[in-house]
């Protein structure tokens, strides 16, 4: 017995539809039961069918028509303008409709670990007919001897390249399968398509079809008796149907495995759980004709797969082509088959998407697989067009089946919504699915915290337009999805060179923030997809109590960080306790007040071991987020979190030594640090003896050290002679010789601790230069970077040698991004990124987190977006990437279209080509023709011209049924042919 586990999924879809470029819209018409079948004069006709029109009597002008089908986004795909131009449309829709359900379902085929396989097919193609060969020197290309021109115009035409060009195109490892039933194609391809993912030959698989005629406009030659439509409507199930219409569509669905699906977090539309093909073979009337006994043994061939009861169905998608004789041979089918499992009459509604669209060949049993999935999906049944009275020859009171005309709910029963979908091609061929509606799956956690949405795209046109589809489609959602949302664009779609980024925590603030200009900051252009991470660590001065609070309670990588840090002092429990204490200080708790919080942290001895297990749990969140450096360099203390970062000591040894060393520096007498907004040769001769330089943080920002009376006297000289500086907030006189006492116990304990070379670049900030292995792990290095000067500024340049160096600051403020900033070109200064906020309360953490991952993204970092996520996400239906199409398109030549004459009256099949040909080609000559040289070969090509411009009518209308009203004569209404 089936369970819901069970099956294969259907995840993904796209398609281009009469009346609907896309599959929203063209849900919104079936629901609301629009019909698409255009109508046209003969006034409206195309290039090439109007001299037909003139000699076709009983003309028909009724097609259902796709909208833009000479444009292409040629750039996006990789193609040269001639390539794109040369190519059938129907290649290209299939492309970009394949790349849609992807991004439809939220996968990235690059980042995909599974294989991908495609099964599709298409139409003859009209595009080479009609367009191409009407050129007589492209015509004179390609029937002679072969070479590349002949040859790409193959590759671009032929349907055996249909599916393959979209493996190549998209990076899709799976079978690449183009397959040809005729009517039933699409359909087909996608039961060989569950049986590859069944048998694990893929992982996940697109299928479906194509079908685009040409001329578009071009009406048809209505016979009676035949089973094209004398008025240009298809009527399916109704006591007037008189026949179908053709129509030009296209449609794909992306399949997977419902077990992978659902661990997964794909949004499923539905799952099928048994599919069939077989063929009638020779006991009928004719090769055209549908056999009731063939179409009863495929539907069940699949109802016994699926092992369900036909009782439990409640809709069926019919193949539904509105002929007089098929549309009963098929409802006496399905009876049959249901009458295997129940007498119960009247419990499944029927119906078929073709009332609404017309006949779409190839694409047909796709286009019905998608309705019928957004049925299940949505939970409702649409109505059916174009029925009043049942067929008379359809005994509906007798069957399990009724017409459903109007849009209504589809309620639930005490089993699963079911559903069948058929589709039988000429020739016998014959597919049948049996569709369940998507297992009911827990709810998935909501996150309320802040949300890092990305867009890309390969223009900044489109990546406007990107952000302004996807802004007016987040606001039609709800705030709980905003987090399925960010995680769909994160990790479902590809990653381009034109970039922008939003955070936000509703979906009205992602939508606003999207339809507003974009901001410089959260915008850029990719520089480079390998980008050098530069880790600084800032020192003391920039903490403030309940600075981890907020990371420690959402993210696992960062609190075990900080337990790892407090464990290690456990020798020192009064510090370790303090420190945590201080670390997670809130508000609300009865932890001391903000300002007793703040004047305890600015002690040195909590100070710095604080920052420390700060610094180290952030850098241990980036790197669980796979953001990791190729550098690093801290300043002052904030050189052992790089030292660490860098494999130099371990976390427990780093932040003992850090807190021996705020010891020492604690015990000695107190001093004060002055910052000074001027450059250092100004500064020199203002200098008394006990000051000295602790820093130069940038170009014109100096930080002077020393006792407290003679730093207040410096102050107010230099407050007088109108140079700015501010006191800083620390209790001693770093990097001064007031420091010197602690050197030698320092280095001793540096001594005692393990030292490894490092495993990244370690710039000092002591020498602004890289240090070697043998220097870091030096004690007496540690012992003189406590009193030589901070040379941050000239450090900064340093590493910025390299053109695509990005400064992460890791730790609490912003302090070092400024500084950073102001020794780099102001061109550079996006190249800077700060984790955190300045003295912030907590819980705005995650938000400049966010900001500071998408600006890394900006750059060309991708993180490891599931672990930002921490819980699992949906991947949802978002807009898909906006195609910049332009016109790629040969115009059939009018000269040849008016020298061309039709008999509308068809041979015989079996006729010689030379019997076929009635018509005359223009006497202009052709450009080739002044040579001598290739006079017999002008010839042959005249000749192939003329035959190709008699037959092209001919050829596309046998295959869409013509062939069954002309050569089988008064048989077509007898026989019902489909």
């Amino acid at each position: 017995m089936s369970t819901q586990m069970d099956g294969i999924a259907i995840v993904g879809m796209s398609g281009r539809f009469p009346g609907a470029p896309d599959v929203p819209r063209f849900w919104a018409n079936i629901r609301n039961g629009v019909e698409s079948v255009s109508h046209f004069s003969v006034d409206d006709l195309e290039i090439g069918a109007q001299s037909i029109a003139e000699n076709a009597s009983g003309l028909v002008c009724a097609k259902g028509l796709l909208d833009d089908i000479d444009l292409f986004d040629a750039r996006f795909f990789g193609y040269l303008p001639r390539e794109a131009e040369m190519m059938d449309p129907q290649h290209r829709v299939f492309l970009e409709i394949c790349s849609e359900a992807l991004e439809h379902a939220g996968y990235d085929a690059s980042r995909y670990p599974g294989a991908i396989g495609v099964f599709g097919g298409c139409y003859m193609d009209t595009y080479l007919m009609w367009n191409l060969c009407s050129d007589p020197a492209f015509l004179a290309e390609l029937v002679s001897s072969i070479q590349v021109g002949s040859l790409q115009t193959e590759l671009g035409n032929d349907k055996d390249y249909l599916a393959t060009r979209v493996a190549f195109k998209l990076g899709l490892r799976g079978p690449a399968m183009t397959l040809q039933t005729a009517c039933s194609t699409s359909l087909v391809a996608i039961v060989n398509a569950c049986q590859s993912i069944a048998s694990y030959q893929c992982d996940m698989a697109l299928a479906g079809g194509v079908t685009i005629v040409l001329p578009q406009k071009k009406g048809y030659q209505y016979k009676e008796g035949g089973m094209l439509s004398h008025d240009g409507r298809c009527r399916t199930f109704d006591e007037n149907s008189a026949g179908t219409v053709f129509s030009n569509g296209a449609a794909v669905v992306l399949l997977k495995r419902v077990e992978d699906a659902v661990a997964a977090g794909d949004t499923i539309y539905g799952v099928i759980r048994g599919y069939a093909i077989n063929n009638d073979g020779g006991k009928k009337v004719s090769y055209t004709a549908p056999s009731v006994e063939g179409q009863t043994e495929v539907i069940s061939l699949a109802l016994a797969m699926a092992d369900i009861d036909a009782r439990t169905i409640g809709y069926v998608e019919a193949h539904g082509t509105a002929t007089p004789i098929g549309d009963p041979i098929e409802v006496s089918s399905l009876t049959a088959a249901y009458r295997a499992y129940t007498a119960d009459t009247g419990f499944c509604a029927i119906g078929s998407v073709k009332a609404n669209l017309g006949h779409l060949d190839i694409a047909s049993g796709a286009i019905g697989l998608i309705k019928t999935a957004l049925c299940l999906h949505e939970r409702v049944l649409p109505p059916q067009i174009n029925f009043t009275r049942p067929n008379p020859r359809i005994d509906f009171a007798n069957s399990p089946f009724y017409v459903n005309t109007r849009l209504h709910d589809w309620p639930a029963a005490q089993w699963p919504r079911r559903a069948g979908v058929s589709s039988f091609g000429v020739g016998g061929t014959n597919a049948h699915v049996i569709v369940e509606e998507a297992p009911t799956l827990a709810s998935r956690q909501h996150d309320a915290s802040p949300s890092l949405l990305i867009l890309s795209a390969r223009s900044e046109s489109a990546l406007a337009q990107q952000a302004e589809r996807l802004g007016s489609a987040l606001a039609q959602l709800p705030d709980d999805r905003l987090a399925d949302a960010a995680y769909t664009l994160q990790v479902g779609r590809r990653e381009f060179e034109h970039r922008r980024f939003i955070v936000a925590d509703t979906m009205a603030s992602a939508a606003g923030k999207l339809l507003a200009p974009a901001q410089r900051a959260h915008s850029s252009t990719l520089r480079t997809s390998m980008p050098r991470l530069i880790f600084m660590f800032p020192g003391q001065g920039a903490q403030y109590p309940g600075m981890a609070a907020g990371l420690y309670r959402a993210e696992p990588a960062f609190r075990d960080a900080i337990d790892r840090c407090c464990n290690a002092l456990a020798s020192d429990h009064d510090l370790a306790r303090e420190m945590r204490s201080l670390l997670l200080w809130q508000p609300d708790t009865d932890a001391p007040g903000r300002a007793q919080a703040e004047e305890r942290l600015e002690q040195t001895r909590v100070a710095q071991p604080a920052m420390f297990a700060m610094e180290m749990a952030l850098c241990a969140l980036l790197a669980n987020w796979s953001i990791r450096p190729s550098a690093v360099m801290g300043h002052s203390v904030g050189e052992y979190a790089a030292a660490c970062a860098a494999g130099v000591f371990s976390i427990e040894d780093g932040i003992r030594l850090v807190a021996a060393r705020a010891r020492l520096m604690q015990a000695q007498p107190t001093g004060r640090m002055l910052a000074v907004r001027a450059a250092l040769p100004t500064l020199a001769e203002h200098l008394p003896a006990d000051v000295g330089v602790a820093a130069v943080n940038a170009p014109e920002l100096v930080v002077l050290s020393g006792p407290t009376d003679s730093i207040e006297t410096l102050s107010a000289t230099l407050l007088g002679q109108g140079i700015h500086c501010s006191a800083l907030r620390t209790s001693h006189a770093f990097h001064s010789s007031m420091m010197n006492p602690v050197c030698a116990p320092l280095a001793d304990a540096v001594s005692s601790v393990a030292r490894h070379a490092p495993s990244l670049e370690f710039i000092s900030t002591a020498r602004a230069c890289r240090l070697d292995a043998q220097d870091v792990c030096d004690p007496a290095y540690w012992a003189a970077q406590l009193l030589e000067p901070v040379r941050f500024a000239d450090s900064v340049v340093f590493a910025a040698s390299d053109e695509h160096a990005v400064f992460v600051e890791v730790g609490p403020g912003q302090t070092l991004g400024t500084l950073a900033r102001q020794s780099l070109p102001r061109e550079r200064g996006q190249g800077v990124v700060s984790c955190l906020g300045p003295l912030q309360a907590a819980g705005s953490d995650r938000e400049n987190l966010m900001q500071a991952v998408g600006r890394l993204w900006l750059a060309g970092i991708t993180p490891d977006w599931e672990h930002i996520q921490g819980a699992p996400r949906a991947r949802i239906a978002l807009p898909t990437y906006p195609f910049e199409r332009k016109r790629f398109w040969v115009q059939p030549a009018a000269s040849a279209a008016r020298a061309t004459h039709i008999d509308t009256t068809a041979p015989p099949l079996h006729s010689p080509p030379s019997a076929a040909a009635s018509a005359t080609v223009a006497a202009t000559p052709a450009p080739w023709a002044a040579d001598a040289g290739t006079e017999a070969a002008q010839q042959v090509i005249e000749r192939q011209l003329a035959l190709i411009a008699a037959q092209i009518d001919l050829l596309a209308d046998t295959a869409h049924g013509s062939r069954a009203q002309r050569v089988n004569g008064n048989m077509g209404q007898e026989n019902g042919h489909e």
